[in-house]
């Protein structure tokens, strides 16, 4: 929380103004690109780390395919994690989040422009329906992130089981499956200081559907684990 304090208190003057247009980009998408609602919170993203004196290492970003749609599928430390990968992926893509947070203020702005979707993780129904809704998102041109260890870790660097449920839109998109490895994204906005702080975001090399296809699902979130386990214990 002092963090984000400290964001919004040195970008006093462009805050403001920025807080109006996100609204608006928000309730009006429809009249804009993705490409342009996603260099806008870009944009925000460069003040926000800016203002609260976090620096994103980024690490294999060549590896984010430019020829095919694709599925991000990072480890979940914290509330940051988002806005990292934004700060070093410049293709637009969309995000699955929890319901919890829907209704938070800005951060319902920030989902809409992303067009992103939300999961009631409890409700298998309704999980299902947005797992076959990114899936039909992915074929009709647009990328995806969803965090397939559902929350977040609250363990730092430590990995929590990869739920197989999580990966079926990618076999339903027959789309790469792009594993990010995470570390110490948890620290800018959970352990409660405005010390500078770097965090890193290494996209690894992505997994094709034919790669993968003979897998089942849980098979495929074991290995997706394992390839960002040995990302971070480097």
């Amino acid at each position: 929380m002092k963090r984000i304090i400290l964001m919004f208190l040195l970008n006093f003057f462009y805050a403001p103004v920025t807080l109006i247009k996100l609204s608006y980009y928000s309730h009006h998408r429809d009249k804009y690109s993705r490409e342009f609602l996603y260099n806008f919170l870009q944009d925000i993203t460069f003040h926000a780390l800016k203002g609260g004196k976090v620096t994103v290492i980024t690490e294999g970003a060549q590896n984010i395919p430019t020829d095919s749609n694709f599925i991000f599928f990072p480890n979940h430390q914290g509330f940051f994690d988002v806005l990292a990968i934004i700060a070093g992926c410049n293709i637009p893509f969309s995000v699955v989040y929890k319901k919890e947070v829907k209704n938070i203020p800005f951060l319902k702005d920030v989902f809409k422009c992303l067009y992103a979707l939300d999961i009631d993780r409890k409700d298998v129904r309704q999980s299902l329906t947005v797992i076959n809704k990114m899936a039909d998102e992915v074929k009709m041109g647009h990328n995806f992130l969803i965090f397939a260890e559902g929350t977040r870790s609250r363990q730092g660097n430590t990995l929590l089981d990869f739920k197989g449920g999580s990966f079926k839109s990618a076999y339903k998109a027959k789309c790469p499956v792009v594993p990010v490895a995470l570390i110490d994204t948890y620290k800018p906005f959970d352990i409660g200081d405005i010390k500078p702080v770097s965090v890193t975001v290494k996209y690894l090399p992505p997994i094709p559907y034919e790669e993968y296809s003979s897998l089942k699902t849980h098979e495929l979130a074991a290995l997706v684990k394992s390839k960002i386990q040995g990302a971070i214990d480097v």
